[in-house]
């Protein structure tokens, strides 16, 4: 069956596998620590050397995004202080990044496929099966 785009994107927002969809993103009991390969499937979550880089990449910019300029903004128009929005943006710089790890490994996981679905091995399956039907 082939894995279309949709599925990549509720696999990857679920922390499930791109390829067959199961929960074995992450070692069990070690929250932080990516498997080399799915359990189910054998797919091999980190590509290439150094892939994780787009992960740590898109983890700043959510946290940038979503908790950094929001506090700024609440200084600046004067909700916050000095003092409470420094507080703020330190804890959020440091907890946000944390909070958000496994959601960035998977989301990054999640954009390759998207961009490459013809990569997973449950699609090339389906493309080779397409092609012996035509011969």
């Amino acid at each position: 069956m082939q894995v279309t785009r949709g599925r990549i994107i509720a696999r990857g927002l679920t922390h499930r596998c791109p390829n067959c969809g199961s929960r074995g993103l992450f070692e069990p009991g070690k929250p932080f620590t990516l498997q080399p390969a799915c359990p189910s499937c054998g797919l091999k979550f980190e590509r290439d050397e150094g892939s994780f880089l787009g992960a740590m990449s898109l983890n700043y910019g959510v946290t940038l995004v979503v908790f950094l300029v929001p506090v700024l903004v609440c200084y600046l128009c004067g909700v916050l202080s000095g003092m409470v929005a420094a507080v703020l943006a330190g804890v959020g710089a440091l907890g946000f990044p944390v909070l958000f790890y496994r959601s960035s490994r998977s989301w990054w996981l999640m954009n390759y496929y998207l961009v490459v679905p013809h990569h997973l091995p449950a699609n090339q399956r389906a493309l080779s099966g397409s092609e012996d039907a035509n011969t």
